[in-house]
């Protein structure tokens, strides 16, 4: 299948390419993003980043994922990621996205995540959309919450993250809070 890029006001979401690496490692690989995550490994090695793109495209032929890199359409760098791991029995899928440390607090994340998730619902026919973050993020809860997903629930010492159990929150909206005019804007 093939993907044309998503453009919103600021951005652009295209499908990531072996090109991206050198650009990809120093923003994804630092221990504040892969801190927020819960798929980062840190640290974060070329290995990795061949790795993700590699099993991104099989996702993406197999309608199992759709993994996008967000560039900025002015002057063109990447700052991050956002993608939907999608479960097609079930017609849901989970939202993820992370930013860049340089590009943290701009709006981006919600920029892209607004982008995906109308595009989960509106061509690829998705009934669901769901997303967690780690309870110590609230950054992702309002980007959550500015996109129009409802929070669901606490799930308590759910993922082990660095020695550590975590708290997750839960959100989550359907296709037809959208069709309400529910997605945040």
């Amino acid at each position: 299948m093939v993907f044309a890029p998503l453009q919103t006001e600021r951005l652009t979401l295209r499908v990531y390419a072996l090109s991206d690496i050198p650009a990809l490692m120093p923003l994804i690989g630092t221990r504040e993003v892969a801190a927020t995550t819960l798929r980062i490994p840190h640290p974060y090695t070329e290995s990795d980043a061949r790795h993700f793109i590699a099993s991104s495209q099989e996702d993406h032929s197999s309608g199992t994922g759709l993994h996008l890199a967000i560039v900025l359409r002015e002057s063109g760098p990447l700052c991050g990621g956002v993608g939907l791991r999608i479960e097609p029995d079930h017609r849901r899928a989970e939202l993820g996205y992370w930013i860049g440390v340089p590009y943290w607090g701009k709006g981006y994340a919600t920029e892209a995540a607004r982008a995906v998730v109308e595009y989960g619902f509106g061509t690829l026919g998705l009934h669901r959309i769901f997303a967690s973050h780690f309870a110590n993020n609230p950054a992702s809860a309002r980007v959550l919450r500015k996109i129009g997903m409802r929070h669901e629930g606490s799930l308590r010492a759910h993922v082990l993250k660095w020695e550590e159990f975590l708290d997750l929150e839960m959100y989550g909206m359907v296709g037809s809070d959208v069709d309400r005019g529910m997605l945040g804007g």
